[in-house]
């Protein structure tokens, strides 16, 4: 499965998510829940830089992204490379899964930030589902001159 353990406590494909800034309650590890279903998109999406629903901008120097997602939507399973941060725009909840097998229960406030850093070679995958009662939405922020090359995101 993914996400084997180093003796260092890093995976061996990517940040070991106890490095992370990561927010939230754990409800989950050694993949425990996930579906076949869930195992296979994360296979699929594991080079996917489509870190939001909609890109809004992008200059030399930052792409910035809006994530929307209504009551039970979610977004799949993407790959984080570059420096960034994100700020909810509302309050809300979510489930996220990692790489590693993590499953993690998330509360916002309207304003929370949190931001990541990359050091050559690490990454976050993860997914994020809406599991509140109202539209959750965020704006992340990448740094293009981050240490790791961006990924394409093409056309969708």
């Amino acid at each position: 499965m993914m996400g084997e353990r180093s003796p260092a406590g890093r995976n061996t494909d990517g940040l070991s998510n106890l490095d992370l800034p990561l927010a939230g309650e754990l409800i989950g590890s050694a993949f425990a829940g996930w579906t076949d279903e869930l195992v296979e998109e994360f296979r699929v999406h594991a080079h996917d830089g489509h870190v939001g629903s909609r890109l809004l901008s992008e200059d030399a120097r930052v792409r910035v992204w809006e994530i929307r997602l209504a009551p039970g939507e979610r977004w799949h399973a993407h790959r984080h490379v570059l420096d960034y941060f994100w700020t909810a725009s509302t309050s809300g909840r979510s489930i996220q899964h990692t790489h590693d097998g993590t499953t993690r229960a998330v509360e916002y406030e309207a304003g929370d930030t949190r931001h990541f850093r990359f050091a050559r070679g690490e990454f976050l995958l993860h997914d994020i589902e809406n599991v509140g009662d109202a539209d959750l939405v965020f704006t992340t922020v990448e740094h293009l001159d981050s240490e790791n090359s961006p990924l394409p995101i093409g056309t969708r």
